[in-house]
């Protein structure tokens, strides 16, 4: 959750990206409702420019059962790797590690702690093209039956969507580090992720029907709360909750 959230802040939005609205909620009460579903009990949450914020809010919604820990990224203004470097040696392995501006279906934690392979970094795939909001923009993804073999959001050659819903192996550390290291200090999430997949230790796991959402921009914004009010109808027609939550970072 390091990031300023430029672009919603562009359409004139002013809060922290997790503490936007999205159909009555702040963005981040999915995200823990989530994961203390899925059994988690620590948190760490990766913090920047909004640190301060951020941190006397999110108790807010913690449950008793889980415990906060906020991590501070001084290097907040370079890419996401970078924050997550600053959670190694915190979380026990393997661990969860999510994005902080996403929403997504409930299931789809479920399904990544069922087949991961615990030696391996475990990524939820998205290989519904055709309902991506906006591809071009999306984070793609080369697999070769379960494996992954390339990821960029420039990828010519591409069969799925990265969901940002991760189970990984504290491996994943080192190969940030080496990133961090070819590219003058400062590095993405992705690139420590295609180190790994050159070494074949990246596992694509399909999230199948389920749904997910980035929230980056205001149209983004709009589809997640378009989608939720369909879901939320459905599950008044059908007296079923519509098991949808949102995710943050490690």
């Amino acid at each position: 959750m390091a990031g300023s959230g430029s672009r919603l802040r562009a359409s004139g939005e002013l809060l922290p990206k997790p503490l936007i609205p999205i159909a009555g909620r702040p963005l981040v009460s999915y995200l823990i409702e989530s994961l203390g579903a899925a059994g988690v009990r620590q948190l760490y949450v990766v913090v920047g420019e909004n640190g301060d914020v951020l941190g006397s809010r999110l108790g807010a919604f913690i449950p008793k059962s889980m415990r906060l820990h906020p991590i501070h990224n001084p290097d907040w203004q370079k890419q996401n790797g970078l924050s997550v470097l600053c959670a190694e040696g915190k979380a026990g392995a393997p661990f969860f590690l999510l994005m902080g501006d996403h929403l997504f279906d409930s299931a789809i934690l479920d399904r990544l702690a069922d087949k991961a392979d615990p030696t391996q970094l475990n990524l939820a795939v998205d290989r519904k093209l055709a309902a991506i909001f906006d591809l071009e923009d999306a984070m793609k993804v080369h697999t070769r039956d379960d494996s992954v073999v390339g990821i960029g959001k420039s990828l010519f050659t591409y069969d799925a969507i990265d969901t940002g819903i991760f189970l990984c192996p504290n491996e994943l550390f080192e190969y940030l580090r080496r990133a961090r290291a070819q590219r003058n200090g400062d590095c993405g999430l992705a690139d420590g992720v295609q180190l790994m997949a050159q070494d074949g230790k990246v596992r694509a796991i399909d999230i199948g029907t389920a749904w997910w959402q980035d929230i980056d921009t205001e149209a983004m914004r709009i589809r997640a709360e378009e989608v939720l009010g369909e879901r939320n109808l459905e599950g008044r027609a059908s007296a079923r909750p519509s098991g949808i939550y949102g995710m943050g970072a490690a």
